[in-house]
This record gives C-alpha cells, structure tokens and sequence, in this order.
C-alpha cells in the first residue's frame, strides 16, 4: 500500500513511482506532483512535473501530454 507523501502512519510503505518515466522515490518525503485522474491518485517526479508544467496548469489528463 502507498500512503500519500507526509502521512506518518504506522503502515509501511512501498515508494512512490512516477506514472510517466517510472522512476523510484527516493526519501520518505518526496515533493512530487499528484493528480486524480478517473478517480486514481497518479504521482509524477519533479522533472517530469515541470516538463509537463503548462498541461498540469491547464488540467489536461496526463494521457494527453
């Protein structure tokens, strides 16, 4: 189970992965970028939030950048 970025709970959790480029979380508090998208949370690493920045501003689905 993946708890949200911050969330102390007592549960142990597996790293973030980008939804974009796959890549791993490093840390317990990364500062990435989370979208709902159809009811999913997806979490994206910072380079690919600021390659994306205008589409993320825009609201545009991340199936469409």
């Amino acid at each position: 189970m993946t708890s949200l970025p911050g969330d102390d709970g007592d549960v142990e959790t597996e790293p973030l992965v980008c939804a974009r480029c796959g890549r791993r979380a490093e840390g317990s508090r990364p500062t990435w970028t989370c979208s709902l998208e159809n009811g999913v949370r997806q979490y994206f690493c910072d380079t690919c939030s600021r390659e994306n920045l205008r589409s993320i501003e825009g609201r545009l689905d991340s199936a469409w950048w």
